[in-house]
């Protein structure tokens, strides 16, 4: 515990340390602001415009966790019948990963045709680029198993259904959490991608992504780098979210996530 703190006191220094050169550089080099503004005129920003802010991160917040939680729900059921039918696996599961290499702003304006502007294209984006993640972690943690315990549940008569949910899903529970854990942290930059596209039904009111676009265009620039640290913030949640979740699920049992407490 007193190494976590002692590494996060550094952190916190570090960072103070950077914003103070940041606000030297900008008034000795004369900066205009509206290309770089000074740290002070970002926290400027954020406190005389926190309702806009507040309500974008809390848009940006909501279209990223229907995009995750409905990645995990899915990326689960195909897992396990990937797990379960390997002439399945083997037909589709290179699509998913074929799905994880198309660049997602080549979809999203589709999408927007689809669905129209507004939180379900932003969660659908979101839920495209949490998918892959889920289903390539989850199933190699089912496949995986060692072959003479699916074969001592055989001996006792076990059904397939039972090999399935009381070897298979357990023993991939730490695969999953880092599936849940890379789709955390990624689920952000997918909600934010989406926002760029489809990201509101009205001009002027949307998430953080939609807000950049309409800061940048009115030359807000403080308003903008306080919009990029709201959604890095947001991105960090997710992530340490993530993380929490596979430690309070694991850390009783799983050998890694013993060490890491430990350590």
């Amino acid at each position: 515990m007193k190494r976590q703190l002692w590494l996060a006191a550094n952190s916190l220094v570090v960072f103070l340390l950077l914003l103070v050169v940041w606000q030297v550089a900008v008034k000795a080099l004369h900066v205009p602001a509206y290309m770089l503004p000074g740290p002070r005129a970002v926290a400027r920003a954020v406190v005389e415009r926190f309702g806009s802010l507040e309500q974008s991160f809390l848009l940006t917040a909501e279209e990223a966790v229907v995009g995750l939680l409905a990645s995990i729900a899915v990326g689960v059921a195909v897992s396990l019948m990937f797990a379960q039918f390997s002439l399945l696996r083997r037909v589709l599961y290179p699509y998913t990963i074929l799905l994880q290499t198309v660049p997602i702003v080549a979809i999203a304006p589709l999408i927007l045709m689809w669905a129209g502007p507004g939180l379900i294209s932003v969660a659908m984006v979101a839920f495209l680029i949490c998918l892959p993640p889920m289903i390539a972690n989850t199933t190699q943690g089912l496949v995986s198993v060692e072959e003479n315990l699916v074969h001592l549940f055989l001996m006792h008569k076990a059904t397939p259904m039972q090999v399935l949910l009381q070897l298979r899903l357990p023993h991939a529970l730490p695969n999953l959490f880092v599936g849940i854990r890379i789709s955390a942290g990624i689920a952000v930059i997918g909600a934010i991608t989406g926002e760029l596209f489809a990201g509101s039904s009205r001009v002027g009111e949307g998430g953080l992504g939609y807000s950049i676009l309409y800061a940048s265009g009115q030359l807000e620039t403080d308003y903008l780098f306080a919009l990029v640290a709201a959604a890095a913030v947001l991105g960090f949640v997710f992530f340490f979210a993530g993380m929490f979740l596979e430690w309070y699920f694991l850390h009783n049992w799983h050998e890694g996530s013993r060490l890491e407490t430990q350590e």
